[in-house]
């Protein structure tokens, strides 16, 4: 149950406070007074999807949570998040919606992501929008709500495995089953590509080795230049000594006097070291020197093959690990095709297994529904009732149909407003009040079989008037008795059956509107249902005639309390 609703910069709304009771609450305003951005506030408190327009103009952020009570622990979408109720049974969810886009949320101080909220809030609060009764004219949704209402996941999950295996095999099938000229032309294409990468015999690895390579090549008379300078400096050459020469006589002209004291003798230690560090020096150039085999012949080879990887590179890959990659995927594409015919009957045996697997659980999973759909034209025709429609009747039309994901079942609702005539399809027939009336009882049926605690209905009451309104609003006193019911209405005969009665009221405050909601008491809420009926001229008659509604409704609900005491 949702206990407490805070708002922050939501749109109109500085700061509001709202506490919800047990029950049925319901929220009424004029027009454009704020009610739906408490909707909005409570589906993005839930994880719905939300703008940054709907942060308060001339706010950095916008700021909303809910305190839900009794709350189960054993929610699969709160375990699934490794979130959990306190000692107490209490959930507090929060999300801050930011300027630029961002989000944090948390759910009993723990951060999670929207996606997560999502997934915890769809078990918290169910929210029945002013369009959702439009839904019922997409035929598409009927098998979901059928599927919902009848539990089918098991039968549904087995089936959808089963297709997909089904489609995956047809799939290999088309690929395999391209025209013969088609065939041929991808097999002439492979081999040529396969010859070419292999002629190439690429090694991995080997493109640095080649690039350092020609480096080398390209500086090679810089490179001679460079040793043979620093070969002359440290060995010498016919008109002088060089380093290696020099150290030597600086060594043997110290020797003479090194055993005059130990500095000297430490001295002398040092030169030798610098002499025989610099003749393995010399040494090493001089090697270096002798091993560089200069040849333009040589440079003329390797740049040749640093441009046959490039054009290699340019058609199969970024690298040479890569060409060799996309030889191994020619190869293994080419050995499939060849023997193609024997891979084809042995997929098409598969198929024919797989097809027989995707019938036997499409028929389970048609049995399934069947069974759900009788039970659910029982509890809709009951509900349809409830709401003084008792001259409709509700169908659910089952037609086989190609396997698809989602069954082997055309499902559509069928309904007849009149006596005597023909089942037609909803989105034919049905007005605007009885698409409100026959989604408020779909809504009803499916909520039973969810463990959802709060129903939130924004103007459910769209195309409804008079004896309806009435039966409307002791559906949703019904309905409140099980569940936490939230209404958003324009009625009085709904808002006089609720136990809890907010008006959500504009007001302007040093230049700037703001939306405040207020909890009505008696009087209040008399005045309220007086300006519901009769707009700005509230007379005594509508204020006598509300306050009549009111008593009507508190013996209504006293009769439920009393039949459902007994």
């Amino acid at each position: 149950m949702l206990e407490l609703l805070h708002i922050e910069n939501i749109a109109v709304i500085e700061e509001a406070d709202i506490r919800f009771r047990p029950g049925f609450n319901a929220l009424t305003g004029e027009t454009g007074a704020g009610k739906s951005i408490v909707i909005d506030a409570m589906g993005a408190v839930l994880g719905g999807r939300t703008s940054r327009e709907l942060i308060r103009t001339g706010a950095e952020k916008a700021f909303v949570s809910g305190l839900f009570s009794q709350v189960p622990q054993a929610l699969p979408g709160l375990a699934a998040n490794g979130v959990v109720p306190d000692e107490d049974g209490n959930l507090l969810v929060q999300r801050e919606i930011f300027s630029d886009g961002r989000n944090t949320c948390r759910a009993n101080g723990r951060p999670i992501t929207v996606s997560q909220l999502r997934q915890i809030g769809q078990e918290l609060l169910n929210i029945h929008g002013q369009h959702d009764g439009t839904a019922l004219l997409d035929e598409e949704q009927h098998g979901a709500y059928l599927d919902r209402f009848g539990r089918t996941e098991a039968p549904l999950a087995a089936y959808r495995t089963a297709y997909g295996a089904m489609a995956e095999l047809r799939a290999q099938i088309r690929a395999l089953q391209m025209d013969e000229a088609e065939k041929a032309r991808r097999m002439d294409s492979l081999r040529f590509q396969i010859q070419e990468l292999e002629r190439a015999e690429l090694v991995p690895g080997e493109e640095e080795e080649l690039n350092a390579r020609r480096s080398l090549l390209r500086n090679g008379e810089k490179y001679l230049a460079a040793l043979s300078g620093a070969d002359s400096c440290l060995s010498g050459d016919e008109e002088s000594a060089g380093a290696v020469s020099q150290l030597r006589a600086a060594e043997e002209a110290i020797a003479n006097i090194r055993s005059l004291g130990d500095d000297l003798e430490m001295l002398f230690k040092r030169l030798k070291d610098v002499r025989c560090e610099v003749y393995d020096l010399a040494e090493t150039i001089r090697d270096r020197r002798a091993e560089f085999d200069f040849s333009p012949e040589e440079l003329d080879a390797v740049e040749s093959r640093a441009d046959q990887l490039y054009r290699l590179k340019k058609k199969y890959g970024a690298t040479v690990e890569d060409c060799l990659a996309y030889l191994e995927k020619c190869r293994g594409e080419l050995d499939a095709m060849e023997a193609a015919d024997d891979t084809l009957i042995l997929l098409e045996g598969k198929l024919r297994k797989a097809e027989t697997s995707v019938r036997d659980a499409g028929a389970s999973l048609t049995r399934a529904r069947r069974e759900a759909a009788l039970r659910l034209e029982e509890r809709i025709q009951t509900e349809l009732r409830d709401l003084d429609m008792r001259k409709i009747r509700f169908a659910i039309d089952m037609t086989p149909k190609e396997p698809s994901p989602d069954g082997c079942d055309a499902i559509r609702f069928l309904m007849t407003a009149n006596a005597g005539e023909d089942l037609r399809p909803i989105a034919r027939i049905a007005s605007g009040g009885e698409l409100a009336r026959i989604m408020l009882a779909l809504k009803n049926v499916l909520a039973e079989q969810e463990a959802v605690g709060t129903l939130v209905f924004d103007e459910v009451d769209t195309g409804v008037s008079g004896r309806a309104a009435q039966k409307v609003a002791e559906k949703l006193a019904q309905v409140s008795r099980r569940k936490q019911v939230l209404c958003v209405t324009h009625l009085p005969q709904l808002a006089a059956m609720a136990d809890t009665h907010f008006s959500v009221e504009k007001g302007e405050r040093d230049g700037r509107t703001f939306t405040r909601v207020c909890l009505l008491d008696r009087q209040q809420r008399q005045s309220e249902l007086a300006r519901i009926t009769g707009g700005a001229h509230v007379t005594d008659a509508l204020l006598e005639s509300a306050g009549e509604l009111l008593d009507a409704a508190e013996a209504y609900r006293n009769a439920l309390a009393v039949g459902r005491g007994s």
